[in-house]
């Protein structure tokens, strides 16, 4: 069974290295498609849809390379609308 828990920040650079896979939910209706998360990402695993826009009107954010996430929780603390969560694999 897959643990979860819910991962804000870490404080050092030894913390980030230390943790295993990570798993993001993206509310993709809420997106306003700033791009702030994508920038922040370490691993560049964020990226904007380019074909399809939510119900806003506008090309939301999503994962590229969900495998390669570290969980470090750049994009929830970067994103304006909160719509980014951020969780862990418990060891």
């Amino acid at each position: 069974m897959l643990m979860l828990k819910k991962f804000y920040y870490c404080t050092t650079r030894k913390e980030v290295n230390q943790l295993a896979k990570g798993v993001l939910t993206i509310r993709a209706d809420r997106c306003k498609g700033c791009e702030l998360c994508v920038s922040v990402c370490p691993k560049q695993i964020l990226a904007l849809e380019e074909e399809k826009v939510n119900k806003k009107g506008y090309h939301n954010v999503y994962l590229v390379k969900p495998d390669e996430c570290i969980a470090c929780g750049s994009c929830s603390i970067m994103c304006p609308d909160g719509i980014i969560n951020v969780y862990r694999e418990e060891n």
